[in-house]
């Protein structure tokens, strides 16, 4: 655990922290959850140090420094194999991570799941369009008004590869140029919070060798990351459609993110949306 760098205080609430965490993990654990047997003698309930240890496979005395907070070297492969023992859900796993002074891990796609509850929020967003994007800007869930106003769908698409490669995208965004650039960096920024992920790498290269402009915007390097922003779109049928956008995480989907469109005040945007949504319901039935 490298906390050398922190100031005095911050080492002090770290290790207070860690250690409280810990202890309380163990007390919520009973040799017989664990495959060992009860025995007698225990002042406190739950797990104690050394048979977290042996369980972990590490040395009593390192998991006594690690739950003591002490400066000591700690790997991802040894926080898992604690994280393991004492059952820690991947949020408890991933604040074990943070306390100790790594990057979480990011959580396993299949262990990834848009709740019910999120579906409603994204549903409900409507006559404004919404999506969830993952990690690599894949479309994960999207509203009807999404669909309608932007041409999403929700089987493999790609905001990223759908702006800079699919016809309607291109000719429905306007300050194009500004908002490839935009893009470009948005994903580059992304890419660097992942770097053991290698298929952001490989998704630059590819668009990089089927689209100039892409590949012109990355080799400018830009760099931005924003929770706000606006975007403009030409529609066929409803023209010009001003949108302010906002940006949320998603905790619970580590990598994944809401983003939320509201039609921009005074653009008359709000009155088109709301009559190509109804002429769209009409068609549809």
């Amino acid at each position: 655990m490298d906390t050398s760098r922190l100031p005095p205080a911050a080492r002090q609430r770290r290790g207070s922290e860690i250690r409280a965490f810990l202890r309380s993990r163990r007390s919520r654990l009973t040799p017989a959850d664990v495959g060992l047997p009860g025995g007698g003698g225990r002042r406190t309930p739950g797990l104690r140090r050394e048979e977290v240890a042996v369980l972990a496979g590490v040395g009593v005395s390192w998991y006594t420094w690690l739950e003591q907070g002490r400066a000591i070297n700690v790997s991802a492969g040894v926080l898992d194999a604690v994280a393991r023992v004492l059952r820690l859900s991947p949020a408890e796993r991933e604040h074990l991570y943070l306390l100790a002074g790594l990057n979480p891990p990011q959580t396993p796609a299949a262990a990834r799941r848009i709740s019910p509850e999120l579906r409603r929020v994204i549903d409900g967003w409507l006559p404004r369009p919404a999506y969830v994007i993952d990690r690599h800007w894949n479309l994960v869930v999207v509203n009807h008004a999404a669909r309608v106003v932007f041409g999403y769908g929700e089987d493999g698409d790609n905001c990223l590869v759908s702006f800079f490669l699919d016809v309607r995208h291109r000719s429905a965004r306007t300050h194009r140029e500004e908002a490839a650039r935009a893009m470009a960096g948005q994903f580059r920024a992304d890419a660097a919070r992942c770097p053991d992920d290698p298929e952001f790498g490989r998704m630059a290269a590819e668009l990089c060798s089927v689209s100039p402009e892409f590949a012109a915007a990355w080799a400018a390097h830009p760099v931005g990351s924003t929770s706000q922003g606006g975007k403009v779109v030409d529609h066929p049928e409803a023209g010009e459609l001003v949108f302010e956008y906002t940006t949320l995480p998603l905790p619970d989907l580590p990598g994944h993110r809401l983003l939320l469109y509201n039609p921009a005040p005074d653009s008359g945007t709000e009155a088109r949306l709301t009559a190509l949504l109804s002429e769209r319901r009409g068609i549809d039935g």
